[in-house]
């Protein structure tokens, strides 16, 4: 821009330099050194003036997109030198505009998950809340006379509000464990053992569905790992009785143990009915269901797989899932190794 005024200007007084020449033609020399002399003069000044104007454009842009100090003009000046600082300014804004947009697509992300969220929620509970609105109007109706219905609906209010509480028990969890208020409290304990608590506390759910609960080892030796023992239980429980909640009648849910060095992996098998390949990146998600049907038939709440990811992932650990429609599902997770007696 300097040099297109520096010329512009200069060809307008050359013109007046050639009208002067006729008038005196004796000093016609003259311009062979007031020409150059008078582009050098004016390509500087104009190059001053237009760097000057710029700087002080810019800078507050500067400013804004990189957070730059209020000495950043001088700083600007020293790390620029002699660049084109309009092209350099295009790539800031560019690079800037291209974070901008990119923070956008996360808001709008969170926000769509916010609202699906928001749903899942109101959806949840808005059953068990209808169910005891519907068994108190009825006792209400008449139904508190007749002992059998007054004592099954009141049995059926109780199982809604364990249901409620369950819903909320399980977010607090959720929030908890994703805001690192809740503390894991790390001990030394042993994984078999630990699985062994487990098939006894739902056995007889095991029993009721005809699911067998075994261990891929025959011969199970202790393994120690390094973990938050009540929260450890709580996530296998719940892959545990996610087998068998879409087992099959005359299947199993194995649980399995491998060495790996530092870590020690576990896997939780079984062969139900699987989840389709589209569904798979979803499953750990808040209230995702494959089968949403079946699965309030068997009385989840929808965040119990939510919760294990978040276990594991509080203990610096990952969860993996494969599955196959129709012949079942295998979880794995890794836990550090632990040395008995510390």
């Amino acid at each position: 821009m300097s040099v297109l005024l520096s010329v512009s200007l200069t060809l307008v007084f050359t013109l007046l330099l050639a009208s002067s020449f006729f008038l005196h033609v004796t000093y016609w020399y003259w311009s062979f050194l007031f020409v150059p002399v008078f582009f050098g003069i004016a390509y500087l000044l104009i190059h001053y003036i237009l760097n000057h104007l710029i700087y002080d454009k810019i800078t507050p842009i500067y400013k804004t997109i990189r957070e730059v100090p209020v000495e950043g003009k001088k700083q600007l000046k020293r790390q620029e030198g002699s660049s084109d600082i309009i092209s350099q300014v295009n790539m800031e804004v560019k690079a800037w505009a291209s974070e901008k947009l990119s923070e956008i697509e996360r808001l709008r992300d969170l926000e769509k998950y916010r609202k699906d969220f928001l749903g899942n929620v109101s959806h949840e509970l808005k059953t068990p809340i209808f169910n005891i609105q519907g068994y108190v109007l009825t006792l209400l109706d008449g139904g508190m006379d007749d002992p059998k219905i007054n004592r099954l609906y009141l049995e059926r209010t109780e199982r809604s509000i364990d249901r409620m509480i369950s819903i909320v028990e399980d977010l607090e969890s959720i929030t908890k464990l994703e805001s690192g208020e809740l503390k894991l409290n790390w001990e030394t304990f042993d994984i078999v053992k630990l699985t062994e608590d487990v098939f006894e506390l739902e056995l007889m759910e095991a029993q009721e569905r005809r699911i067998s609960l075994l261990f891929q080892q025959t011969n199970t030796k202790p393994l120690w790992v390094l973990a938050d023992k009540k929260r450890i239980f709580e996530a296998v429980s719940n892959l545990v009785m996610n087998g068998l909640k879409y087992g099959k009648k005359g299947g199993y849910v194995k649980v399995g143990f491998f060495d790996m060095d530092d870590h020690v992996l576990v896997e939780v098998s079984d062969n139900g009915l699987g989840i389709a390949k589209q569904d798979l990146p979803r499953i750990f998600e808040r209230f995702y269901r494959v089968d949403k049907s079946r699965s309030r038939q068997q009385g989840g709440t929808g965040l119990g797989l939510a919760i294990v990811k978040h276990i594991i992932e509080a203990h610096d650990q990952t969860i993996q899932v494969r599955s196959v429609l129709d012949k079942g599902t295998t979880f794995t997770f890794t836990l550090e190794k632990g040395t008995p007696g510390k």
